[in-house]
């Protein structure tokens, strides 16, 4: 079983098998850490966009493991990201009322100041910011 670790500026990351069942702990992770600094009003939009981003990547790749990871940006943005060995690249669908997939990354889109990824030779790490509320 892995521990979570601190990382970089404050920050946390996991590695975790690429199931289901990890979104859970995910969210646990996220919402542990925006606690831990204060801000804890951003723990409702970060445990949903993390579970959005685990369930795409259990549900798009072949992966093993994720990589879990939430860094204090700045004092003013959190990144939350996703990191798997696929490269496969996200894509907002459309999605219509009938639909019972595919909202995802609408929703990462609509939760967060940005959203994007970072390619790698080896993966790629998907990612969404929230803004901090000023005090």
């Amino acid at each position: 079983m892995t521990r979570p670790t601190a990382v970089g500026p404050p920050g946390y990351t996991e590695t975790l098998p690429c199931e289901p069942e990890t979104a859970r702990r995910a969210r646990r992770l996220v919402s542990a850490a925006l606690n831990t600094w204060g801000i804890g009003e951003l723990a409702d939009a970060g445990t949903l966009i993390v579970s959005e981003l685990v369930s795409n990547a259990v549900r798009h790749t072949s992966c093993r493991l994720v990589r879990v990871s939430i860094r204090r940006v700045t004092n003013d943005l959190v990144r939350i990201g996703v990191t798997d060995k696929s490269h496969a690249l996200p894509k907002m669908d459309r999605v219509t009322g009938g639909d019972e997939t595919g909202r995802g990354l609408v929703l990462v889109d609509a939760l967060s100041h940005r959203w994007g990824y970072d390619e790698m030779r080896w993966g790629k790490t998907i990612w969404a910011e929230l803004v901090v509320p000023a005090c």
